[in-house]
């Protein structure tokens, strides 16, 4: 197949329009070695967390590095199994923040651990999963967290997200043989992490000491270039040794950040105020995580030509700052507005960043804007193109 030689950030199949997300396994795999190295100087077992990031199509390159997939769902624990379970020595870890009746026997069929979020849920269903010596988990929320976003926050007031009572959780141990504690987000400070660390053992080592296994969930950005990888791994170490249980982490964004593009083309230019320019994309529709946090898009590329540019702020906007807009009629639909070295003009080629985790699980058909394809840069170079969407797909998402 012929190919438009570019540069990493947009090169693809001459084929394929725009918009389409760009994977790259390479930057992926690098990710995913630190989390190993992660896990080999530490002791700790990594499960991708499928709630960031469920692309099957590049698992197979993630595999020899992580132990496996937890889920937030039926259908990602389905497919979790059927994916990354399919490599030897894969975990399949399930979780829900509420299982119904008519779910849990085939939940149970794909899990090798299935942790609860509540007391009520564990004693649901507690009996069903031991009559299959499924390992059974509850989720403790120790109310705090290290968090910078209230929707995020699993210990904001009134949370569902686990049970903190300890006298409760005591009554329930002999149900279970380990717990999940998930309580960053985005949290690359080594010292807050300790430190939430150091208050959940001192509240609930007692608890800790009489388990198995303990999950610490994911949202620790140790992937960042200046992060003391070796300090959390002695930490995650000493931490399984003085409680004598197994650690799992969940990274979801740390395996694949910076590893995905959103590849768009500008349909239309404007001017009202400060040039405008409308992509053949949607934040709403394709990059939703970015509207519902009010965070800009960063832009990879312009054109081929990597920029790395980032949205500019509010004290730094001006007249002649651009508005890059999506092409869904909400009027708050804005990738971001960018200081760049030219104009845009129809036609040309806009590669956003950050367009992997939490982004292309949460795509969807709103205004039935194109769906973008899924188009992955292998190790050795090839593109694959994933998949397509079509009017098809949109008129079956529907009824």
């Amino acid at each position: 197949m012929e190919e438009i030689m570019t540069t990493d950030h947009t090169k693809t199949p001459l084929s394929v329009p725009t918009p389409y997300y760009l994977l790259d396994e390479s930057a992926i795999v690098a990710n995913v070695q630190i989390i190993h190295r992660l896990c080999e100087q530490s002791g700790a077992k990594a499960l991708l967390a499928l709630k960031c990031f469920a692309t099957w199509g590049v698992f197979d390159a993630m595999a020899p590095y992580l132990h496996g997939t937890t889920s937030s769902s039926l259908n990602e624990v389905r497919l979790g199994r059927e994916t990354f379970g399919k490599h030897d020595d894969k975990e399949t870890h399930a979780y829900s923040v509420a299982y119904s009746q008519d779910e849990i026997d085939e939940v149970l069929s794909y899990a090798d651990k299935i942790i609860f979020n509540s007391i009520s849920q564990l004693n649901a269903f507690k009996d069903k999963a031991k009559a299959q010596n499924i390992p059974v988990g509850l989720r403790l929320n120790p109310k705090t967290s290290n968090s910078s976003f209230v929707i995020a926050d699993p210990a904001r007031p009134f949370s569902r997200l686990g049970e903190h009572d300890k006298a409760r959780i005591e009554a329930v141990l002999p149900d279970i043989t380990g717990v999940m504690i998930h309580n960053n987000c985005e949290n690359d400070d080594f010292d807050a992490f300790s430190a939430s660390l150091a208050d959940i053992e001192a509240r609930f080592g007692d608890i800790l000491a009489q388990l198995e296994w303990v999950s610490l969930g994911g949202g620790i950005h140790f992937i960042a270039p200046d992060y003391p990888v070796d300090k959390l791994a002695e930490r995650l170490k000493t931490f399984s040794e003085t409680y004598g249980v197994q650690v799992y982490l969940e990274p979801g964004e740390a395996s694949i950040h910076g590893a995905g593009t959103l590849v768009t083309t500008v349909l239309d230019t404007m001017h009202n105020d400060k040039p405008l320019a409308v992509v053949d994309a949607s934040i709403e529709a394709h990059m939703l995580d970015l509207l519902i946090y009010r965070e800009a898009a960063p832009i990879e590329a312009i054109n081929d030509e990597g920029l790395r540019l980032s949205p500019v702020a509010d004290s730094d906007k001006s007249s002649e700052s651009t508005i890059i807009y999506g092409r869904s009629c909400l009027a708050g639909d804005i990738f971001g507005e960018y200081t760049l070295p030219a104009a845009l003009n129809i036609g040309d080629t806009i590669a956003f960043g950050n367009a992997a985790g939490y982004t292309m699980v949460k795509k969807n058909w709103f205004n039935g804007v194109n769906m973008p394809a899924i188009v992955i840069r292998r190790l050795d170079g090839s593109i694959d193109v994933q998949r397509q969407f079509n009017y098809d797909d949109y008129k079956a998402s529907l009824s």
